[in-house]
């Protein structure tokens, strides 16, 4: 059984207190910018880097790893669900939520 090369990953989570989408940066900090993450080329590192995230249970909420891809400009997302994640909570009125007000 051949596992799929590593591709490029970055590591997200939710802010605990507030809920809002972050990425981990290269200096440890949380951003809501993903531009600003920690783009990972090597799968060791990227295991290590989650882990570091899942040992802040008093700042983030369900860390995980995602597909990303340098633009030069910072990380993007490559999935539809990540690239959604990055534009800010959707936990407003919008859309048919509005027509039934």
């Amino acid at each position: 059984m051949s596992r799929r090369p590593f591709s490029p990953k970055v590591v997200t989570a939710n802010a605990l207190l507030e809920g809002d989408a972050i990425w981990l940066t290269r200096d440890d900090r949380w951003t809501r910018n993903m531009a600003e993450a920690e783009l990972i080329t090597d799968e060791a590192v990227a295991d290590d880097r989650l882990l570091f995230a899942m040992s802040q249970p008093d700042v983030v909420v369900g860390a995980y790893l995602v597909d990303a891809k340098d633009t030069g400009n910072g990380p993007e997302p490559i999935h539809f669900r990540e690239d959604f994640r990055t534009r800010g909570p959707s936990n407003y009125a919008h859309g048919k939520q509005v027509e039934g007000v």
